[in-house]
């Protein structure tokens, strides 16, 4: 104990400063809202195409990210005690006890204000609107429906498939064609991405009791065949982007690619479900978003 108070003592304001930082971003999963912010991002930039404007691109990014930590934060809140019986989550901050619950709630309350705030003044009000849909499905609906049902992975879905929306709005159109042929493409993307993610660790989140699709398909032949049927479905969905003059021929042939790259580990996780076949499918999963918005990005500047 006399230990533990010297070390607090002899702890800097830097430190402390530092360390707090580092629990926010955990919490946050700074990670995958970086992912959702850089979604929102390119939304934005195929929607301008040449006419982009820093306010609007800038306000998208930091907008939705802030709004991705603080529903992240608000998840883990809801799920501390879940997270604490399983091996993979139970050293978080919540659960390891590193943060109160209280603090937290606080925290992710603010994140959220301050994401929307941002969508709203320099976005507008629908970037504002999507973003507080997206907020309250993944914290009311997806959070609850996990422990529920294995559909709780489609509202999940629907989820992440907003941000592009938000950046597109905020690029100065409308929900248009291209906006929802974005959306198709994140809300396809996530089947395999999760289904992945589901079977590899499915004893664990057995553990903390929730109802994933793994939970009701010991075999993982059902799981298995719909992420595979998610990774199929992306190709004409990427390809649709090109059909309505979204992106051109380069876009086409790399997206094509890109989808092989990532159908292949799909259809060997079908054929022999493991813990490493899904790590496979799981990472390359990761590679294949920001390659496949990097690619419409520069097909579009080209």
């Amino acid at each position: 104990m006399a230990e533990r108070v010297q070390s607090v003592a002899q702890e800097t304001p830097s430190s402390l400063w530092t360390q707090t930082i580092a629990v926010y971003l955990e919490l946050a999963k700074a990670r995958l809202s970086t992912l959702v912010a850089v979604s929102a991002g390119a939304g934005c930039a195929l929607a301008a195409a040449g006419r982009l404007e820093a306010v609007g691109l800038v306000g998208s990014i930091l907008g939705t990210g802030l709004a991705a930590f603080g529903a992240n934060i608000l998840n883990q809140c809801l799920e501390q005690e879940r997270d604490g019986r399983m091996e993979r989550t139970r050293g978080r901050p919540l659960p390891s006890g590193r943060i109160e619950l209280g603090q937290a709630v606080r925290w992710g309350l603010a994140s959220t204000a301050a994401g929307l705030g941002l969508l709203l003044a320099t976005a507008g009000t629908l970037a504002a609107a999507l973003g507080l849909v997206a907020a309250l499905v993944y914290v009311l609906v997806y959070t609850p429906l996990k422990a529920r049902t294995p559909l709780a992975t489609l509202a999940g879905a629907v989820c992440g498939a907003i941000p592009p929306l938000i950046g597109w709005t905020a690029g100065g159109r409308g929900l248009e064609v291209g906006a929802w042929v974005l959306f198709a493409v994140l809300f396809l993307w996530q089947i395999p991405h999760s289904l992945a993610l589901a079977w590899l660790y499915r004893e664990d989140y057995a553990r903390g009791g929730f109802r994933l699709l793994p939970s009701i398909d010991p075999t993982g032949k059902l799981t298995t065949r719909l992420s595979l049927a998610g990774t199929l479905a992306l190709l004409p969905a990427t390809a649709a982007a090109t059909a309505i003059g979204m992106t051109g021929t380069f876009h086409l042939v790399g997206c094509s690619v890109l989808w092989l790259a990532l159908a292949l580990p799909a259809w060997r996780l079908m054929r022999e479900p493991t813990p490493a076949t899904a790590h496979r499918l799981f990472v390359a999963s990761l590679f294949y978003l920001p390659l496949l918005l990097g690619l419409m990005l520069v097909d579009v500047r080209l």
